[in-house]
């Protein structure tokens, strides 16, 4: 029979095995704290993406903008259109965030930003009409040619 002191220590060795997810840019002036697992993550091989990084795909995780919590620093933002804008670590120059100004509520992060990329599973590719030639895709994730929405 479990008493109410073997529910709560249950609780407790739940609490601890929840992951904290924490990041940041090269020279760690920039630092965040997620406060939830994003609800989605997608490679991007459009052009905007290879050229804002600087590698041939951007590899992305999306959040509510009230569960990104900026520890120290905050991201230098360059208008890259008329509505997008990407974050980058003013000192070295770490690309490190994406958001859409007419989606104000939503915050998209770097995976490769984060202490441990591993926690965050890519879901699906997209802009795949634009991936460089040689990089053969082997995941078994969705791949879009553009857009999912089509």
């Amino acid at each position: 029979m479990e008493t109410e002191l073997d529910k709560d220590s249950t609780k407790e060795e739940k609490k601890d095995k929840t992951v904290a997810m924490e990041g940041g840019c090269l020279c760690g002036a920039l630092r965040y704290r997620l406060t939830a697992m994003p609800f989605d993550a997608d490679h991007c091989h459009c052009r905007m993406c290879k050229k804002s990084t600087g590698a041939v795909v951007g590899s992305w995780m999306d959040f509510l903008a009230e569960q990104v919590i900026w520890l120290s620093g905050k991201p230098t933002e360059y208008a890259s259109s008329e509505t997008t804008r990407r974050g980058f670590c003013s000192s070295c120059g770490t690309s490190i965030s994406f958001r859409d100004t007419g989606y104000p509520k939503y915050y998209t992060l770097s995976i490769a930003s984060l202490d441990n990329p591993n926690l965050v599973p890519v879901k699906y590719h997209i802009h795949t009409s634009s991936q460089v030639e040689w990089l053969c895709i082997k995941d078994d994730t969705p791949k879009y040619s553009g857009t999912r929405q089509g």
